[in-house]
């Protein structure tokens, strides 16, 4: 089971279904990080964007320059905090490594 995560990783790396899985989560976590929900709130991956919105923002727009657009926009004015994403999970390369293990058509 592939676990909540925003990659570390160039959008245009990412294979489309990656992108997608990765476009919903970054909303998830923005609808816990913003509205304060409760859903998720201490998932590893929700805390380390916690006081990064604005990198999220980012993330979110690097997301969409790919393609993946709908209805549901980030509101900009609430992203604020840090620009950059500087806290890891696993870092970038352990990321392409388990993508490469995926077998599927990510260019990592």
């Amino acid at each position: 089971m592939e676990k909540m995560r925003a990659w570390d990783i160039l959008p245009e790396k990412l294979c489309r279904s990656h992108l997608l899985a990765e476009y919903k989560e970054i909303h998830a976590i923005w609808n816990v990080l913003t509205p304060g929900k409760k859903g998720y709130s201490e998932h590893p991956e929700t805390l380390r964007w916690k006081g990064k919105l604005k990198a999220l923002y980012l993330r979110h727009e690097e997301v969409e320059r790919r393609g993946f657009r709908h209805n549901t926009t980030l509101e900009e004015s609430l992203a604020t905090g840090f620009p950059v994403q500087d806290e890891f999970l696993e870092t970038p390369e352990e990321q392409r490594k388990i993508l490469r293990k995926k077998g599927c058509p990510c260019r990592v």
